[in-house]
């Protein structure tokens, strides 16, 4: 376990938990947190033993309430640097190949919207709250859209940004914001849950299918086909692959190696 000031970084089992400990802030996001998170999901991909990461917000009140408004420099970068941190850490996230799993425990809002959306998987308490308030203060959640914009039916979407008015939990998951919605004592169980059903698969199969399916999002049809014809074949080739198969042969559980 790591304990950071503002990220608590623990192993649990095959999973690496992620923790904003920033609670009287409603766990807002500052620059230690966004150089900490994106630290730890490059270690996470390049730790093979890793087969998952949850990311949540300490308490219960806020998942992450987004750029920490206190400070009065949320919005104030270095423009000679072609690159912002928040930025940085949704490159990062979209470059991993261990899937990362949202715990929202309270409040998602703004730049936390973000953390949300760069997750593969999320689960949500019921009492968590989810909007994009950015209009209120005079900006706009414009780093937020290139991780979100594919995960909301777009008339959501324009609601969420144009309103800055918050949704429930219920509402996010008929949406398909979030894959599960569970009651605030039963929210960590729905996450162990999940986690379960992830961690007895093909590890090899998992990095090489996220890979994959970030790839072929952005392409058309025809560049998608090219793509994932020799990716099947990349997949066969694994030792994950010929003893999943001869698993299914001999009705017996499989042995991975993820390789």
């Amino acid at each position: 376990m790591s304990t950071d000031p503002e990220l608590l970084i623990e192993r649990r089992g095959q999973a690496l938990w992620l923790t904003i400990q920033r609670e009287d802030r409603r766990n807002a996001i500052n620059a230690a947190v966004l150089e900490a998170l994106t630290a730890a999901l490059a270690d996470a991909s390049r730790d093979t033993s890793v087969r998952a990461v949850v990311l949540t917000g300490n308490g219960t009140r806020a998942f992450c309430a987004g750029a920490d408004l206190q400070t009065g420099q949320s919005f104030r970068f270095d423009y000679s640097q072609p690159h912002q941190a928040l930025a940085d850490l949704f490159r990062q996230a979209r470059r991993c190949t261990v899937p990362l799993i949202a715990r929202v425990n309270g409040a998602c809002m703004a730049g936390g919207m973000g953390l949300l959306a760069m997750c593969d998987l999320a689960v949500a308490s019921r009492s968590a709250t989810f909007g994009l308030p950015e209009v209120k203060v005079g900006v706009f959640p414009a780093q937020v859209l290139a991780v979100l914009q594919h995960q909301l039916p777009r008339r959501v979407l324009n609601e969420l940004c144009l309103t800055g008015e918050p949704m429930s939990a219920d509402r996010a998951l008929a949406a398909g914001l979030v894959n599960e919605v569970a009651e605030p004592e039963a929210l960590d169980g729905a996450v162990h849950a999940l986690l379960a059903r992830l961690l007895d698969k093909s590890p090899s199969a998992i990095r090489r299918g996220l890979y994959t399916l970030k790839q072929v999002e952005s392409l058309g049809f025809e560049q998608a086909m090219a793509f994932t014809e020799s990716q099947i074949g990349l997949f066969a080739l694994t030792e994950d692959a010929q003893e999943g198969q001869a698993a299914f042969r001999e009705k017996r559980a499989p042995n991975w190696t993820g390789r």
